[in-house]
């Protein structure tokens, strides 16, 4: 828990341009009256820099914490649904936080569960996909009830924030993180005769328990990723999915809502 409202952790993949670029940073949150913190565990802010995917990695990387606020950076010519500020303004970021400029917003989190083993949380989405030339195929159920057998290249499950994501390149609904829910997208699922899923994406509300078994025909290690991060497990059998009661918190300015985001990024 860090002791000061005003610690200042940059998360960032250092390279020469970026380095000179953070040390700008670093001396104008200092000029403000920041401290710079070498251990994100001091930060109650937590900056990443280099858009969505950095942002992400920021998030998992500090341990999805709650007592801290993050924001993101995008560098030059880049956009982000998660960041506000771009890296060469700011000191406007500084002016809004020491302003009361900058609303809280709070991000809902999804946590899984693989082979009844560790959990793991998400802020955009947990994807299971199939690693070899053959389909995949889920036994889905909700709240213990079997819903359908899927087969196909696999399953997308997002948060509201994940929809923009993965999500929407499957045709999933764009979803407003004010909606305590998350989404289920298939991936090139296979309807015919013999075989029928859902065959288009379906919302769950927070409080509903969405299972996964893997059925062992031979496809049986799937690539599971969390995030834009893979996880190093080496076989599947199943995976369970639940809104978590945590959230991630971040600021925005009060002049640029999510879906003023939605509206510059896609339309």
């Amino acid at each position: 828990m860090a002791n000061s409202k005003k610690n200042i952790f940059f998360y960032y993949h250092k390279d020469g341009e970026t380095d000179s670029k953070v040390e700008t940073l670093h001396r104008l949150a200092e000029e403000n009256g920041f401290q710079i913190v070498e251990r994100h565990e001091d930060a109650s802010i937590i900056v990443s820099i280099g858009g969505d995917g950095a942002f992400l990695q920021a998030v998992r990387k500090t341990g999805f914490r709650q007592d801290c606020i993050y924001t993101g950076i995008t560098r030059e010519g880049q956009s982000g649904l998660y960041c506000d500020f771009n890296i060469d303004n700011f000191d406007d970021m500084l002016h809004s936080l020491q302003h009361d400029e900058l609303e809280v917003r709070r991000f809902p989190i999804i946590k899984t569960q693989v082979n009844d083993g560790i959990e793991f949380y998400c802020l955009n989405e947990v994807t299971i996909r199939s690693t070899i030339v053959k389909t995949i195929v889920i036994d889905v159920s909700i709240d213990g009830q079997h819903f359908e057998t899927f087969r196909g290249d696999g399953l997308i499950v997002a948060t509201p924030t994940g929809s923009t994501g993965y999500t929407k390149s499957t045709n999933g609904a764009v979803i407003d993180p004010l909606t305590a829910c998350y989404q289920v997208s298939e991936i090139a699922s296979l309807n015919n005769n013999q075989y029928r899923t859902l065959g288009s994406s379906f919302i769950l509300n927070n409080n509903r328990k969405l299972q996964l078994d893997i059925i062992q025909d031979g496809n049986d290690h799937p690539i599971i990723s969390l995030d834009n991060e893979a996880l190093p497990i080496r076989k599947t059998q199943s995976i369970e999915v639940l809104m978590d009661d945590k959230v991630i918190k971040t600021v925005k300015l009060k002049n640029n809502t999510y879906w003023d985001r939605i509206k510059r990024t896609f339309l």
